[in-house]
């Protein structure tokens, strides 16, 4: 990627889809070329937690809400210490954002750190073509001298694919780090970081625990040397058919019997180490509007989602596995996707969306009540 940003909105953008369709719009946030797998976000709001969530690592992100940065940038709503997002495609950004907690505009935001992206672009027929086509490779080249389409073209196929890309260990963080408990300390909790959102252990302290948030890369004894009442995997970017190694930590708590939360990527991690298999959505699900029944209770909630990969789980039969019997507890409503598992004769479940709501709905808060009572359980 390279960048610079003086003059950023009066500059030529092109966005090159790796199938050949192109899309001219003008520069917005930092002029350069990224590279990246063209998705797109439903959410009407919620876009600097979109852009600071970890799992959009490699993806350029497009926004169906045609109008965007109205509310400008805080320093309170990011979900990390940075934007994820390898580019950002808007049709209308805010020429002037309007909100009490705003410190600046996204596309100075965007600039400052260097992120690609575009506006002036159809996001429209843009989202309609990935539907049709699927996700896929892209890229964004912005300057006043652009090269001609057939070199675009040939850089973005030359792009590494979503397909096989092992990524948690790259935005996970590097050394341990305890959040803690807000108010009495209930319980301790030992938190996989395979891509992490800062709300995440923030829910849970609430909840009285006290968390700590480990590397990628953490063994079953790190995991056990903080002596957890409870084991928590994140979400994270990535192809989960690659995550050996967290299958393999999971696959050593669920020996243990610990109380097991996993959440988005951790829902994919759990699948796996059961041993159902996980295949690639052509377009997968990302917004804040997504449907999902929760099976235990009949109830359907409105969730925030970010995931390419599902779980291939049967949906209506219960399955025996290496940890005793397991049922998918949640589905999407839009296409029957697996959205939860749970297992029936251990402490464990986990849900493929994102209930800690940032950004988001709150109807699945729930989910981290039902954590506290299996640890509650546990310990009982």
């Amino acid at each position: 990627m390279t960048t610079s940003t003086r003059g950023a909105d009066k500059v030529p953008a092109v966005l090159v889809l790796e199938d050949g369709r192109i899309f001219r719009g003008r520069a917005y946030g930092a002029v350069g070329e990224t590279f990246g797998e063209a998705v797109f976000s439903t959410g009407m709001t919620g876009y600097q937690e979109t852009l600071t969530d970890p799992s959009y690592h490699r993806q350029v992100v497009v926004m169906t809400a045609p109008h965007v940065g109205n509310t400008g940038v805080n320093d309170e709503d990011a979900e990390s210490k940075r934007i994820w997002v390898s580019g950002y495609v808007v049709r209308d950004p805010a020429r002037v954002p309007s909100n009490w907690r705003s410190r600046r505009t996204l596309d100075e935001e965007l600039a400052a750190q260097g992120v690609v992206g575009i506006s002036g672009v159809d996001t429209r027929a843009l989202t309609r073509h990935l539907r049709e086509r699927g996700a896929m490779r892209v890229g964004i080249f912005s300057g006043n001298a652009l090269p001609d389409e057939g070199t675009m073209l040939a850089e973005v196929r030359r792009a590494p694919e979503m397909q096989g890309a092992d990524l948690s260990a790259e935005v996970a963080t590097k050394e341990a780090y305890v959040v803690p408990a807000q108010g009495e300390k209930k319980f301790t909790v030992a938190a996989v970081d395979l891509g992490i959102k800062g709300m995440t252990p923030y829910r849970m302290a609430e909840r009285g625990i006290e968390v700590h948030v480990l590397p990628a890369t953490a063994t079953v004894d790190d995991v056990y040397a903080v002596n957890p009442d409870g084991v928590f995997f994140s979400n994270g970017p990535g192809d989960p058919a690659t995550a050996d190694h967290p299958v393999s930590v999971m696959r050593g708590v669920l020996e243990r019997g610990t109380p097991l939360f996993g959440i988005c990527f951790g829902n994919q991690i759990l699948g796996r180490a059961l041993g159902f298999g996980t295949f690639k959505l052509k377009y997968g699900h990302r917004g804040i509007n997504q449907p999902v029944q929760d099976r235990t209770t009949g109830k359907v909630e409105v969730t925030a989602h970010n995931h390419g990969f599902a779980v291939d789980a049967p949906l209506d039969k219960v399955s025996d596995t290496p940890f005793g019997r397991a049922e998918v507890s949640h589905v999407c409503l839009n296409d029957n996707v697996v959205e939860g598992l749970q297992l029936l004769d251990k402490p464990a479940f986990s849900v493929q969306y994102h209930p800690e709501a940032a950004a988001g709905p709150h109807d699945a808060a729930y989910l981290f009540d039902r954590f506290v009572k299996l640890m509650e359980g546990q310990r009982a």
